[in-house]
Protein backbone atom coordinates (compact mmCIF):
# COMPACT_ATOMS: atom_id res chain seq x y z
CA UNK A 1 0.00 0.00 0.00
CA UNK A 2 1.73 3.52 -0.81
CA UNK A 3 1.04 6.58 0.90
CA UNK A 4 -1.38 8.96 -1.33
CA UNK A 5 -3.82 11.62 -0.44
CA UNK A 6 -6.74 9.36 -0.08
CA UNK A 7 -4.94 6.94 2.01
CA UNK A 8 -3.87 9.73 4.52
CA UNK A 9 -7.12 11.15 4.40
CA UNK A 10 -8.70 7.40 5.29
CA UNK A 11 -6.41 7.09 8.41
CA UNK A 12 -8.89 6.10 11.59
CA UNK A 13 -7.69 4.80 15.35
CA UNK A 14 -7.43 1.36 15.38
CA UNK A 15 -6.83 0.67 18.98
CA UNK A 16 -6.80 2.52 22.05
CA UNK A 17 -4.02 2.06 24.83
CA UNK A 18 -4.57 3.09 28.53
CA UNK A 19 -1.53 1.65 30.21
CA UNK A 20 -0.57 4.81 31.71
CA UNK A 21 -1.40 6.96 34.58
CA UNK A 22 -0.02 10.16 33.50
CA UNK A 23 1.09 12.15 30.59
CA UNK A 24 3.01 10.03 27.69
CA UNK A 25 6.23 12.24 27.32
CA UNK A 26 8.24 10.79 24.10
CA UNK A 27 7.91 7.73 21.61
CA UNK A 28 10.26 6.29 19.15
CA UNK A 29 9.81 3.32 16.92
CA UNK A 30 12.31 0.70 16.65
CA UNK A 31 14.16 0.94 13.17
CA UNK A 32 12.37 -2.41 11.73
CA UNK A 33 9.37 -1.04 12.68
CA UNK A 34 8.01 -3.61 14.70
CA UNK A 35 7.89 -2.23 18.35
CA UNK A 36 7.40 1.23 20.02
CA UNK A 37 8.96 2.85 23.21
CA UNK A 38 7.12 4.90 25.41
CA UNK A 39 8.12 7.37 28.47
CA UNK A 40 5.16 8.75 30.82
CA UNK A 41 5.48 11.35 33.33
CA UNK A 42 4.10 8.38 35.01
CA UNK A 43 8.05 7.08 35.54
CA UNK A 44 7.50 4.36 33.52
CA UNK A 45 8.63 2.67 29.75
CA UNK A 46 6.03 1.05 27.53
CA UNK A 47 7.40 -1.64 24.84
CA UNK A 48 4.45 -2.06 22.02
CA UNK A 49 4.07 -5.21 19.81
CA UNK A 50 3.24 -3.51 16.49
CA UNK A 51 2.81 -6.24 14.59
CA UNK A 52 0.27 -7.68 16.73
CA UNK A 53 -1.09 -4.38 18.33
CA UNK A 54 -0.95 -5.21 21.54
CA UNK A 55 1.45 -3.63 24.63
CA UNK A 56 4.43 -5.99 25.85
CA UNK A 57 5.95 -5.01 28.63
CA UNK A 58 6.09 -2.04 31.26
CA UNK A 59 9.38 -1.21 33.01
CA UNK A 60 9.32 1.11 35.92
CA UNK A 61 12.14 3.96 35.88
CA UNK A 62 10.55 5.51 39.59
CA UNK A 63 14.18 6.58 40.87
CA UNK A 64 15.03 8.96 38.02
CA UNK A 65 11.89 9.40 36.06
CA UNK A 66 12.38 8.99 31.90
CA UNK A 67 11.82 11.22 28.95
CA UNK A 68 13.23 11.04 25.52
CA UNK A 69 13.33 7.94 25.38
CA UNK A 70 15.50 6.35 22.16
CA UNK A 71 16.22 2.84 20.50
CA UNK A 72 19.84 2.60 20.28
CA UNK A 73 20.93 0.16 17.01
CA UNK A 74 21.07 -2.49 19.64
CA UNK A 75 17.50 -4.13 19.83
CA UNK A 76 17.14 -4.40 23.35
CA UNK A 77 18.60 -1.32 24.60
CA UNK A 78 17.75 2.90 24.76
CA UNK A 79 18.76 6.18 25.57
CA UNK A 80 16.79 8.78 27.93
CA UNK A 81 16.85 11.81 30.12
CA UNK A 82 15.93 11.88 33.29
CA UNK A 83 13.29 14.30 35.24
CA UNK A 84 14.30 13.57 38.67
CA UNK A 85 17.93 13.65 40.78
CA UNK A 86 19.78 14.99 38.33
CA UNK A 87 19.67 15.63 34.73
CA UNK A 88 22.39 12.93 33.70
CA UNK A 89 21.23 10.80 30.43
CA UNK A 90 21.38 6.76 31.50
CA UNK A 91 21.75 3.70 28.70
CA UNK A 92 18.96 1.09 29.91
CA UNK A 93 19.13 -2.57 28.98
CA UNK A 94 15.18 -3.19 28.35
CA UNK A 95 15.82 -6.97 29.14
CA UNK A 96 16.45 -6.99 32.37
CA UNK A 97 16.05 -3.20 33.43
CA UNK A 98 19.14 -2.26 34.23
CA UNK A 99 21.56 0.43 33.38
CA UNK A 100 24.61 -0.14 31.14
CA UNK A 101 26.10 3.33 31.25
CA UNK A 102 25.07 7.00 32.76
CA UNK A 103 26.60 9.83 30.80
CA UNK A 104 26.97 12.73 33.50
CA UNK A 105 27.39 16.45 32.29
CA UNK A 106 24.57 18.65 31.65
CA UNK A 107 23.32 20.56 34.60
CA UNK A 108 19.94 21.63 33.27
CA UNK A 109 17.01 19.71 31.91
CA UNK A 110 17.66 17.47 28.59
CA UNK A 111 15.34 19.17 26.05
CA UNK A 112 16.91 17.45 23.16
CA UNK A 113 18.17 13.79 22.42
CA UNK A 114 18.95 12.35 19.00
CA UNK A 115 20.68 9.10 18.47
CA UNK A 116 22.74 8.98 15.14
CA UNK A 117 21.00 6.52 12.41
CA UNK A 118 24.50 4.78 11.55
CA UNK A 119 26.72 4.11 14.74
CA UNK A 120 27.02 4.57 18.45
CA UNK A 121 27.01 8.45 18.66
CA UNK A 122 24.59 10.19 20.20
CA UNK A 123 24.01 14.40 20.79
CA UNK A 124 22.00 15.50 23.53
CA UNK A 125 20.84 19.37 24.00
CA UNK A 126 20.01 21.31 27.19
CA UNK A 127 18.88 24.22 28.88
CA UNK A 128 22.06 24.90 30.38
CA UNK A 129 22.89 26.00 26.74
CA UNK A 130 25.18 23.38 25.81
CA UNK A 131 24.82 20.36 22.90
CA UNK A 132 26.97 17.66 24.11
CA UNK A 133 28.62 15.27 21.56
CA UNK A 134 28.56 11.46 23.47
CA UNK A 135 29.89 7.80 22.49
CA UNK A 136 27.60 4.42 23.54
CA UNK A 137 30.80 3.22 24.46
CA UNK A 138 32.21 5.62 26.88
CA UNK A 139 30.82 7.47 29.42
CA UNK A 140 32.76 11.10 29.09
CA UNK A 141 31.58 13.67 26.54
CA UNK A 142 33.25 13.76 23.27
CA UNK A 143 32.64 17.26 22.13
CA UNK A 144 30.81 20.24 23.47
CA UNK A 145 29.41 23.60 22.02
CA UNK A 146 28.71 26.53 23.99
CA UNK A 147 25.27 27.96 22.32
CA UNK A 148 23.46 31.23 23.27
CA UNK A 149 20.00 30.10 24.14
CA UNK A 150 17.84 26.77 24.33
CA UNK A 151 18.91 24.34 21.56
CA UNK A 152 16.75 21.73 19.79
CA UNK A 153 19.32 19.32 17.66
CA UNK A 154 18.93 16.25 15.02
CA UNK A 155 21.26 14.37 12.78
CA UNK A 156 20.50 14.12 8.86
CA UNK A 157 19.55 10.73 7.68
CA UNK A 158 23.38 9.92 6.49
CA UNK A 159 24.44 10.54 10.17
CA UNK A 160 27.55 13.07 8.35
CA UNK A 161 26.06 16.34 10.24
CA UNK A 162 23.75 17.39 12.84
CA UNK A 163 21.40 20.76 12.88
CA UNK A 164 21.19 22.70 16.20
CA UNK A 165 18.38 25.06 16.27
CA UNK A 166 19.52 27.98 18.72
CA UNK A 167 17.12 30.85 20.44
CA UNK A 168 14.44 30.20 17.87
CA UNK A 169 16.01 32.01 15.41
CA UNK A 170 18.93 29.83 13.83
CA UNK A 171 19.64 27.04 12.68
CA UNK A 172 23.44 25.73 12.26
CA UNK A 173 24.78 22.71 10.93
CA UNK A 174 28.05 20.89 12.14
CA UNK A 175 30.23 18.55 10.24
CA UNK A 176 30.34 15.72 13.19
CA UNK A 177 34.06 14.95 11.89
CA UNK A 178 34.70 18.29 12.47
CA UNK A 179 32.47 20.20 14.56
CA UNK A 180 34.49 21.81 17.05
CA UNK A 181 35.79 24.45 13.97
CA UNK A 182 31.95 25.19 14.28
CA UNK A 183 29.13 25.15 11.70
CA UNK A 184 29.94 25.33 8.57
CA UNK A 185 26.62 26.77 7.78
CA UNK A 186 24.04 28.59 9.44
CA UNK A 187 20.80 29.96 8.62
CA UNK A 188 19.07 32.60 9.92
CA UNK A 189 15.40 32.82 10.31
CA UNK A 190 12.51 35.48 11.39
CA UNK A 191 12.44 35.30 15.41
CA UNK A 192 9.22 33.08 16.61
CA UNK A 193 8.34 36.12 19.12
CA UNK A 194 4.82 33.99 19.97
CA UNK A 195 6.55 30.55 20.58
CA UNK A 196 9.54 28.47 21.38
CA UNK A 197 11.39 26.07 18.74
CA UNK A 198 10.64 22.97 20.86
CA UNK A 199 11.68 19.93 17.77
CA UNK A 200 13.83 19.62 15.17
CA UNK A 201 13.79 17.27 12.26
CA UNK A 202 15.39 16.27 9.12
CA UNK A 203 13.01 14.59 6.50
CA UNK A 204 13.90 10.85 5.70
CA UNK A 205 15.50 11.84 2.55
CA UNK A 206 17.53 14.29 4.03
CA UNK A 207 16.03 17.39 2.13
CA UNK A 208 14.09 19.36 4.42
CA UNK A 209 14.42 20.47 8.62
CA UNK A 210 11.00 20.54 10.39
CA UNK A 211 10.71 22.49 12.75
CA UNK A 212 8.40 22.14 15.57
CA UNK A 213 7.12 25.10 18.37
CA UNK A 214 5.28 25.46 21.72
CA UNK A 215 2.96 27.32 19.66
CA UNK A 216 0.15 27.67 16.32
CA UNK A 217 2.80 26.95 13.82
CA UNK A 218 5.55 24.29 12.37
CA UNK A 219 8.26 25.43 10.33
CA UNK A 220 9.57 23.33 6.92
CA UNK A 221 13.06 25.07 6.03
CA UNK A 222 14.90 23.65 2.67
CA UNK A 223 17.98 21.58 4.58
CA UNK A 224 20.85 23.02 1.66
CA UNK A 225 19.84 26.34 1.55
CA UNK A 226 17.50 26.90 4.83
CA UNK A 227 14.87 28.68 2.64
CA UNK A 228 11.47 28.81 4.50
CA UNK A 229 9.52 25.90 2.45
CA UNK A 230 5.84 26.25 4.41
CA UNK A 231 4.40 27.13 7.57
CA UNK A 232 1.86 24.84 8.71
CA UNK A 233 -0.99 26.35 10.85
CA UNK A 234 -4.66 26.08 11.92
CA UNK A 235 -4.17 23.70 14.53
CA UNK A 236 -5.39 24.49 18.31
CA UNK A 237 -2.60 24.89 21.05
CA UNK A 238 -3.86 27.41 23.70
CA UNK A 239 -1.84 26.18 26.40
CA UNK A 240 1.46 26.81 24.71
CA UNK A 241 2.89 23.13 25.55
CA UNK A 242 5.24 21.58 22.54
CA UNK A 243 3.53 19.49 20.23
CA UNK A 244 5.52 16.82 18.10
CA UNK A 245 5.62 17.25 14.30
CA UNK A 246 6.76 14.16 12.09
CA UNK A 247 7.27 13.54 8.59
CA UNK A 248 5.97 9.92 7.01
CA UNK A 249 8.54 7.71 5.50
CA UNK A 250 8.35 9.04 2.42
CA UNK A 251 8.83 13.02 3.33
CA UNK A 252 5.52 13.99 1.31
CA UNK A 253 3.51 14.40 4.28
CA UNK A 254 3.81 15.97 7.86
CA UNK A 255 1.96 14.82 10.55
CA UNK A 256 1.06 17.15 14.04
CA UNK A 257 -1.18 16.94 16.83
CA UNK A 258 -2.72 19.49 18.85
CA UNK A 259 -4.88 20.46 22.12
CA UNK A 260 -8.19 19.33 21.08
CA UNK A 261 -7.78 16.28 20.39
CA UNK A 262 -7.19 16.37 16.58
CA UNK A 263 -4.46 15.36 14.25
CA UNK A 264 -3.37 17.34 11.32
CA UNK A 265 -1.37 16.50 7.89
CA UNK A 266 -0.21 18.88 5.15
CA UNK A 267 1.94 18.09 1.85
CA UNK A 268 5.00 18.96 2.28
CA UNK A 269 5.31 19.49 -1.29
CA UNK A 270 2.37 22.42 -1.50
CA UNK A 271 1.87 23.12 1.89
CA UNK A 272 -1.87 22.53 1.47
CA UNK A 273 -3.46 20.86 4.56
CA UNK A 274 -4.41 17.11 3.05
CA UNK A 275 -6.30 16.10 6.13
CA UNK A 276 -7.95 16.90 9.68
CA UNK A 277 -8.27 13.29 11.40
CA UNK A 278 -10.39 12.72 14.67
CA UNK A 279 -8.46 10.79 17.08
CA UNK A 280 -10.55 9.62 20.65
CA UNK A 281 -7.58 11.44 22.95
CA UNK A 282 -9.08 13.28 25.67
CA UNK A 283 -5.61 15.60 26.48
CA UNK A 284 -3.32 17.56 23.96
CA UNK A 285 -1.67 15.39 21.66
CA UNK A 286 2.26 15.88 22.75
CA UNK A 287 3.61 12.91 20.60
CA UNK A 288 2.91 11.83 17.19
CA UNK A 289 5.18 9.53 15.07
CA UNK A 290 4.81 7.37 11.89
CA UNK A 291 6.24 3.79 11.57
CA UNK A 292 9.43 3.83 9.78
CA UNK A 293 8.20 0.04 7.96
CA UNK A 294 4.88 -0.52 8.22
CA UNK A 295 1.22 1.42 7.27
CA UNK A 296 0.55 2.97 10.62
CA UNK A 297 1.09 5.62 12.76
CA UNK A 298 1.63 6.30 16.86
CA UNK A 299 -0.12 9.15 18.59
CA UNK A 300 -0.26 9.66 22.54
CA UNK A 301 -1.58 11.97 25.03
CA UNK A 302 -2.09 9.88 28.27
CA UNK A 303 -3.29 7.15 26.01
CA UNK A 304 -1.83 5.58 23.34
CA UNK A 305 -3.92 5.48 19.92
CA UNK A 306 -2.58 3.15 16.86
CA UNK A 307 -3.64 4.48 13.47
CA UNK A 308 -4.39 2.32 10.38
CA UNK A 309 -5.89 3.35 7.37
CA UNK A 310 -9.38 2.36 6.88
CA UNK A 311 -10.23 -1.04 4.38
CA UNK A 312 -12.69 -0.43 1.93
CA UNK A 313 -14.77 -3.76 3.00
Amino acid sequence: MKLVDDVVRSLRVSKIFRENTDRISSLNFSANGETLLTSSDDDSIVIYDCLNGTPKRTLNSKKYGVDLIRYTHAQNTALHCSTKVDDTIRYLSLHDNKYIRYFPGHTKKVVTLCMSPIDDAFISGSMDKTIRLWDLRSQNCQGVMYLSGRPVAAFDPEGLIFAAGVNSESVKLYDLRSFDKGPFTTFKLPQDKECDWTGLKFSPDGKMILISTNGNVIRLIDAFQGTPLQAFMGFTNHKGIPLEASFTPDARYVFSGSTDGKVHCWSTESGVKMAILQSDHPGPIQCIQFNPKYMMMASACQNMAFWQPAVDD
